[in-house]
């Protein structure tokens, strides 16, 4: 298994470098971003019996197959993780009760450490059914993290960050093993699509006070400051349990003003917002937020992966840690630069999907520290401690 990676491995190496991907920088990274995620969902997918005509096949894939062809791969590969893992947290959790409707009960776990996270990287249907739960077993967050570890042989912890400088906070820790191209963790918290940036707390300065906000490269904003660290129960959550951050209004205006600039003013966050969803708030992979930037001289294990969970799937919606802010059908948007215009109405899929984002692993992890290339802009002023892994790589993305 070792020898096929290293092949992965390399043609990683190669194919990022070939001249068939797009001109255009931020496209030419996706298209590589893709490409990579491709190899190691698929290497993780053929498991551990692997042949190396398999390997092979897949390689020669990743050269000729096209951009969707690939996204829809890794989207099934991922959503592939993503089923067993709701499986086995069933298997933990659920009771041989029939369903029982369930009360809302507002419970918030206090505000998150600040890990350091900022940006990154880069239609939905809210359910409109009355909240139904099964009744779970009374398994507190560390009991449920270790069942799971034991059923899929890893688990989430936090831990001070072993990164050599003062913000660096609460770091997320690998409790276990894990294979190249697993799914490590899901990004929890509220999805704002481009039609509701103004909704989200502190516009337009939005990242001056909250550094857990993360975009997808379809403009999609994911804030999981309110998610915090999770909670203790499966409960019907608001994502409102948090006080709104207020502006900065100090500073000259910055580079990343300009991807506010369509909309111009701040609006309540809770007119017209988000709905409420039963989520599984001991869920022990919702911590994507806090993986920590590598220091200089260190490598990141893991990469962002843009994952659209199918709302078709109710048996998993408990364990998927996201709520929509809106509703992605009313409107869409289609950036031109750095500026986003209304495009016609409808999401011209069929299937109502939730756009969130997983880490998955870009090599084997054992017991160790999760670290994830922050890609933060180098238009703007970049924090002290933040030492670029890739400079070019950093001018793609945000290009």
């Amino acid at each position: 298994m070792a020898f096929l990676f290293q092949k992965f491995q390399e043609a990683v190496k190669t194919l990022a470098k070939s001249p068939t991907f797009a001109r255009d920088p931020r496209q030419l990274q996706f298209e590589a971003d893709m490409n990579r995620l491709f190899l190691y969902t698929s290497y993780n997918r053929l498991g551990r019996d692997a042949e190396e005509a398999d390997a092979e096949e897949i390689i020669d894939m990743a050269g000729k197959a096209s951009l969707s062809d690939q996204q829809q791969q890794v989207q099934d590969n991922v959503h592939s993780q993503i089923k067993r893992f709701c499986l086995s947290m069933d298997e933990i959790l659920l009771l041989p009760e029939k369903n029982v409707p369930i009360e809302s009960s507002a419970q918030s776990n206090g505000a998150p450490r600040r890990s350091g996270l900022s940006f990154a990287v880069g239609p939905t249907a809210r359910p409109t059914d009355s909240p139904v739960v099964p009744q779970t077993r009374q398994l507190t967050r560390t009991e449920l993290s270790q069942r799971l570890k034991d059923a899929i042989g890893y688990t989430l912890d936090l831990k001070p960050s072993q990164i050599p400088h003062k913000e660096a906070g609460q770091g997320l820790f690998l409790c276990g093993e894990a294979n190249v191209g697993a799914v490590i963790a899901i990004y929890p918290g509220i999805i704002y699509y481009p039609a509701y940036y103004r909704y989200i707390p502190g516009y337009p300065r939005v990242d001056a006070q909250n550094p857990y906000l993360i975009t997808r490269y379809d403009g999609t904003v994911i804030n999981a400051q309110p998610w915090g660290s999770g909670g203790n129960t499966r409960e019907l959550w608001d994502g409102l349990t948090l006080p709104e951050i207020m502006p900065n209004s100090k500073g000259a205006e910055k580079g990343s003003d300009q991807f506010w600039k369509l909309l111009s003013k701040p609006m309540d966050n809770k007119r017209g917002g988000c709905g409420s969803e039963m989520l599984e708030r001991r869920n022990p992979l919702a911590l994507a937020h806090f993986a920590n930037h590598p220091a200089k001289g260190m490598v990141p294990n893991v990469m962002i992966c843009p994952y659209d969970f199918p709302l078709t799937e109710k048996d998993m919606r408990p364990y998927i840690p996201n709520i929509s802010f809106g509703n992605a059908e009313e409107v869409n948007m289609r950036r031109f630069g750095s500026f986003w215009f209304k495009w016609g109405s409808g999401s011209g899929s069929s299937t109502p999907v939730l756009k969130t984002l997983a880490l998955v692993a870009t090599r084997a992890i054992c017991d160790e520290e999760v670290l994830l290339n922050y890609r933060l802009s180098n238009s703007k002023r970049r924090p002290v401690w933040y030492s670029p892994v890739d400079e070019e790589e950093d001018r793609r993305r945000w290009s």
